[in-house]
């Protein structure tokens, strides 16, 4: 069934070609789409387009849908060609005709818009829960081993001390900047496409305002051409935001892979979350951590992804937009995934305490040396040309205490303000509002 066919039938090929991955991708939209008609038949009703009969009986048995979907009972047939048509069939023949007015008012244009909005807004939340339990464990680590030092590199070269208290938290504001990113793009989802039809609009008395409110929606995509054009655009401000956390957690694995080497020796894991070689028996590879690099880096190519299917398109709908859920959608899951794999890995970490015990670590001090002449009033350029020569004599004598005190050094890490600024973000995203209107709509 194609809610568009009159009397042609498309040839199988084409129909193939176009249709491609569409149903496997429409499946996770299922729900969305379910919630996108209660809130738009309730505006049908209230507009004088929709019975109050008719409006119960499609209400009740959409609810119907959504639980075979939310229990794993709902398929799209292979002869329909998406999830709006599924739903709409199932409808028509489970009620009849009240099932076939539900599309009144609007345009699989704008119904996918908003179905995608709705998955959108639920995988960025997902992303975000994901995303805080990782910081919270970051802080955690932070605090707790905030004493035990290990060597700073530039150039990959023995630099200054730095300390596991500072690599955690390191992580852990990271985030908190990636999360500003993702504020941005769940700010541009949130606003309700529906109502802008094909991208023109529609000569019905719409209440866009009240699907708004009914959906859970920050506020509305106002100028109906311009929903449209956003199919395309949102995707790429989300690809931003998922590709910026990617880039923490891809740096994170890196320094994994790299401090469990035994020429860094920094950290261990169990054996069991290690894998092994079939000719080599002491090997203990950081198979989770390489994975989580690779899909990571992966994932930061998905920006300019998204902007070569979209960067020469004119205004209004293009049948290329529907290949966008290709690359959001599994980007999604990878990026979930690896989140959860960092925070379990992380969990089962241990530090090596007596790093700095080996003496080719001795020159990190180097620096210290030359504070330490500087706040007794030698010139910064004289005790460096003395620290300097002592160390070509091989008369360096490191002293191995540091006094880092400032904010964000190694004696004063600035966990707590952090945290507030995680906190004070995590309150602007407003979860709370859209399980309030998914829960209202749902028992209407």
């Amino acid at each position: 069934m194609k809610i568009w066919q009159k009397s042609i039938t498309v040839n199988e090929l084409v129909e193939n070609f176009t249709v491609g991955r569409d149903r496997e991708f429409d499946l996770q939209m299922a729900a969305f789409d379910v919630l996108g008609s209660l809130a738009h038949t309730q505006m049908l009703e209230s507009i004088g387009l929709m019975s109050a009969d008719d409006l119960q009986l499609i209400q009740k048995e959409l609810k119907n849908i959504y639980r075979d979907i939310e229990s794993g009972k709902f398929t799209i047939a292979q002869e329909v060609e998406d999830v709006h048509s599924q739903v709409e069939l199932l409808l028509t023949q489970r009620i009849g005709d009240a099932g076939k007015k539900i599309h009144s008012g609007r345009s699989r244009n704008d119904q996918v818009l908003v179905d995608l909005k709705l998955f959108f807004r639920h995988e960025l939340q997902q992303v975000v829960e994901e995303t805080d339990k990782l910081f919270r464990l970051l802080i955690e680590l932070s605090n707790k081993h905030k004493d035990v030092l290990l060597p700073g590199y530039t150039h990959l070269q023995v630099a200054m001390p730095s300390s596991f208290g500072l690599w955690f938290g390191a992580y852990a504001e990271s985030l908190t900047d990636d999360l500003e990113m993702v504020l941005a793009a769940y700010k541009i989802t949130n606003k309700n496409p529906l109502g802008s039809a094909a991208g023109y609009g529609s000569s019905f008395p719409l209440n866009r305002t009240l699907t708004t409110q009914l959906l859970g929606f920050e506020s509305l995509n106002y100028n109906v051409v311009y929903a449209q054009m956003g199919r395309g655009k949102t995707e790429r401000v989300i690809a931003q935001a998922l590709s910026s956390i990617a880039a923490t957690l891809a740096k994170m694995a890196m320094d994994q892979a790299l401090y469990l080497s035994q020429n860094f020796a920094f950290v261990s894991y169990p054996d069991t979350l290690t894998t092994g070689s079939s000719i080599m028996p002491h090997k203990k590879n950081p198979d989770v951590w390489e994975i989580m690099r690779g899909k990571c880096n992966r994932l930061q190519a998905l920006p300019n992804d998204v902007a070569m299917m979209t960067v020469n398109l004119p205004s209004g709908y293009h049948r290329e937009l529907q290949l966008l859920k290709e690359l959001l959608f599994p980007a999604f899951a990878d990026l979930k995934d690896c989140l959860h794999m960092a925070t379990f890995m992380l969990q089962n970490i241990t530090v090596n305490k007596d790093i700095l015990n080996d003496p080719k670590y001795a020159y990190l001090f180097s620096v210290e040396a030359v504070n330490s002449q500087v706040l007794s009033g030698v010139p910064f350029r004289d005790a460096y040309k003395q620290v300097g020569l002592a160390i070509e004599k091989g008369e360096f004598k490191p002293d191995m205490r540091v006094n880092h005190t400032h904010e964000g050094s190694i004696g004063n890490l600035g966990n707590e303000q952090i945290t507030v600024a995680m906190d004070k973000l995590l309150k602007s995203f407003d979860f709370a509002k859209v399980s309030q209107a998914t829960t209202k709509l749902l028992t209407y």
